[in-house]
């Protein structure tokens, strides 16, 4: 029996360490530590600004960049200072359900850069936070100009059946992908998918002289979504 009570008082002294460990974060820590947070979020706010070559730009996503930089950072400081309260915590977030889409996979990782850069502030390692965000700032940009020019347009032509021919000697001549052709008793609807490098409207501009074209659209295209 004695040796079950002291036992028990252990793990009540401990437990109650763990909960005055809380109080032991000073303001200056947690003003440094979100400070640095700020920081590795006013980086990533300027990448996706200056260099985001995605489908949509959207200003409140890139200011939801910084504040999920700095939010994150809080919660850890708060996981690690109090073991006991971490649980509640994660059980309270595991209840968070978002429905937005995200709309461009570059968006996800812009999104894990910022919990990254939190997750580390919070731990307290600013000095890695700064430099790994600097890091993979550089990175992004390094491979944002390393790009090809070209980019993927959908080409469509509505054509009537007399300009048929001369459209397919135009289409011999360059290489594209067929997207869809619909057939109707007022002529030709053509989709295809081309690489030209960017603001060329040439080959719009070619089908649009021949007799018979009636209009022709280009569109830029990624695979998923046209602007």
């Amino acid at each position: 029996m004695e040796l079950l009570a002291g036992n028990l008082l252990d793990e009540l002294g401990s437990s109650l360490d763990l909960s005055n460990q809380l109080a032991n974060l000073s303001l200056p820590h947690i003003l440094v530590c979100m400070a640095a947070a700020l920081v590795c979020g006013i980086i990533i706010y300027l990448v996706y600004r200056f260099f985001y070559r995605g489908v949509v730009y959207s200003d409140n996503f890139n200011i939801l960049l910084i504040m999920i930089t700095v939010v994150t950072s809080f919660i850890i400081m708060t996981i690690s200072a109090n073991i006991v309260l971490s649980l509640g915590m994660v059980g309270a977030l595991s209840i968070v359900r978002f429905r937005s889409a995200v709309k461009d996979p570059l968006d996800i990782g812009f999104l894990f850069w910022g919990i990254a850069a939190g997750l580390t502030c919070g731990a307290g390692l600013y000095f890695v936070a700064l430099v790994g965000t600097v890091v993979v700032a550089v990175i992004y940009i390094v491979l944002n100009f390393a790009k090809k020019e070209k980019k993927n347009y959908l080409l469509i032509i509505h054509y009537s059946d007399e300009a048929e021919e001369q459209v397919s000697a135009l289409l011999a001549a360059m290489k594209y992908k067929l997207k869809s052709k619909t057939l109707s008793d007022g002529g030709t609807e053509l989709t295809i998918e081309i690489k030209i490098s960017k603001n060329d409207t040439a080959p719009a501009a070619r089908f649009k002289t021949v007799k018979g074209v009636n209009e022709v659209t280009l569109l830029e295209y990624n695979g998923e979504y046209m602007n």
